[in-house]
């Protein structure tokens, strides 16, 4: 008896995500599974689609986000991922997590950028997930657990400080109760003030809770920019004294004086990867974005400012044109415009390149979904690296980048069946065309949808297609980590 298919995407260029060389074929899917690869002209389908030589990989892992309340929203909270093919978040990145500590009132920068005051209500992870199970996400759902959301339940706002032994225990056994529930690690945000009084024993302390789970550590590290390797040191003596992997959250060298240090920081990882499980994530902008009262400003920095709670008239504009605008200086700016965030002009391309380039990389948008002006990385990331840097600039084949976003984010977060195109393997596919893919998000006008994405499923379910827009499907489902 012949195959039979719901959806048979028929003559495509097949990348698989594990770095293979592209291959001509036909691919098919029943249900929420890939069922068969190759030629399937013996086979029918419920619905065929003619990929007329366009590319098929994988659905997009994105390895860094803060979506922690866009997947509670809606399928059209999340076009801004699925339009670039992106069919997986990690949420809870950077020390901040929606669970599993509720807020009754605002909480400090930067977790007031990331999810909005009312949103504050899971007093646990598993209320979060419960949640997520009744209302699915259009796309896929991985996430971390907080250390600064967990610094705040146990240490209400007295925060300048290490936390005691008790307060420490306590962050331990809320951690342990979420990865119980399903979570897939522990993230810190130790740059940022909730948590930079955090000093590495505490961490270590909480982190503990990693270990019979084979939790993963993920961290936005205390110093990226003149304390960047003794950042590096620490993120890999807590990995190693948890016995768990680490995860570097979207490696860079920050500031002026920095730059070009990515040949020191790229070595080091190296080193600590001989000893130890290693990865880190990267987006590819010579620019970051956080709150406004994470740096002091500074005139050799542009920063364009992304969003102001009492002065949101002031989203898009630059700091200086606005401190000028004032008649004040760049600090007495910031102090007017709290709270915000903004986007930090703080990189170097070449180290962004070298980064991006490194075969441990992973790419991570790190978006503000709430940011009244985002930064394009919200929704360009992906068909940049496709666009610009693979096929534009040559730096690396489109095989390495597919892999990047896809078989390297799956094995390091542990989410098998997914990330490949194989028999058997999720169907989360992104179908595009690799002559046209491109970023079309500007720093100018940041809410745009790229160009050349022609559909994506989530799960064997249409959630983007071009011409259409986000559809109502909510077939992402809340994904555990696998070990290995």
């Amino acid at each position: 008896m012949a195959l039979r298919c719901d959806l048979i995407i028929r003559d495509a260029t097949l990348i698989d995500g594990t770095g293979a060389p592209r291959r001509r074929g036909d691919l098919g899917v029943t249900g929420d599974r890939i069922t068969a690869i190759g030629d399937l002209s013996a086979a029918s389908a419920d619905r065929e689609v003619m990929a007329e030589g366009r590319a098929l990989a994988p659905g997009f892992i994105d390895a860094h986000t803060h979506d922690d309340q866009a997947v509670l929203c809606g399928p059209h909270c999340m076009v801004c991922k699925t339009s670039q093919g992106v069919t997986t978040v990690v949420v809870g990145n950077c020390g901040i997590s929606l669970s599993p500590v509720p807020m009754a009132e605002r909480p400090p920068a930067p977790l007031d950028q990331v999810c909005a005051p009312e949103w504050w209500i899971f007093d646990s992870f598993g209320a979060y997930a419960e949640r997520l199970r009744q209302e699915p996400a259009a796309v896929n759902t991985l996430a971390l657990i907080g250390h600064m959301s967990l610094r705040l339940g146990a240490m209400g706002r007295d925060l300048d400080r290490p936390a005691t032994d008790r307060e420490a225990e306590a962050m331990r056994r809320k951690l342990e109760e979420a990865l119980a529930e399903g979570a897939a690690g522990l993230s810190t945000g130790l740059f940022y003030a909730p948590s930079k009084h955090a000093p590495t024993d505490e961490v270590v302390a909480v982190a503990e809770a990693l270990r019979a789970h084979r939790g993963l550590y993920v961290t936005h590290m205390r110093n990226e920019a003149e304390g960047v390797l003794d950042s590096i040191e620490e993120t890999l003596s807590i990995g190693a004294a948890a016995g768990v992997p680490v995860v570097i959250s979207h490696h860079k060298c920050a500031m002026p004086e920095n730059h070009g240090r990515s040949r020191e920081t790229l070595a080091a990882i190296e080193a600590g990867s001989r000893r130890q499980p290693v990865a880190f994530d990267v987006y590819p902008y010579a620019a970051a974005s956080t709150s406004l009262a994470a740096r002091k400003p500074r005139p050799d920095v542009p920063v364009r400012i992304a969003t102001s709670l009492p002065h949101p008239e002031m989203a898009g504009r630059m700091l200086a044109e606005v401190a000028a605008e004032w008649g004040i200086s760049l600090e007495e700016a910031v102090s007017r415009l709290l709270p915000g965030s903004g986007i930090f002009h703080n990189m170097a391309e070449e180290d962004v390149q070298r980064i991006m380039a490194h075969p441990m990389a992973m790419i991570g948008s790190d978006g503000g979904p709430l940011a009244k002006h985002p930064h394009p990385r919200l929704w360009g990331t992906f068909p940049r690296v496709l666009g610009h840097y693979s096929r534009d600039l040559g730096l690396f084949g489109l095989e390495a980048a597919i892999h990047k976003m896809t078989g390297r984010p799956a094995a390091v977060f542990g989410l098998p069946d997914r990330g490949v195109l194989a028999p058997g393997a999720h169907a989360d596919l992104v179908l595009f065309d690799p002559a046209t893919v491109a970023d079309r998000a500007t720093f100018a006008e940041p809410r745009q949808p790229a160009a050349g994405i022609a559909e994506v499923w989530v799960n064997g379910q249409t959630a983007y297609a071009a011409g259409t827009g986000a559809t109502e499907a909510r077939s992402g489902r809340l994904l555990r980590r696998h070990a290995v």
